[in-house]
């Protein structure tokens, strides 16, 4: 069963990230475009989780875990 994908704003900080990246950076933008990519796949991801069972963490997540890091640290 496939997990919802709620992204947690402020689990140790007070300040959200949102509020911690100027709003001209650059990897908002980035960011955007992978979050779109993303939010096109979800029908396919759909079909490949069961119906049933334990949610299992939203592979958007783990994907977006993967890639962010990449692109900031231009790997």
């Amino acid at each position: 069963m496939r997990g919802t994908d709620h992204q947690q704003a402020d689990m140790y900080s007070y300040l959200s990230p949102e509020m911690r990246v100027r709003a001209d950076h650059p990897l908002r933008a980035i960011r955007a475009m992978s979050d779109k990519a993303l939010s096109q796949m979800s029908a396919r991801f759909d079909e490949m989780y069961a119906k049933t069972g334990r949610p299992s963490i939203p592979p958007e997540k783990l994907l977006r875990a993967q890639t962010d890091p990449d692109v900031v640290h231009g790997a």
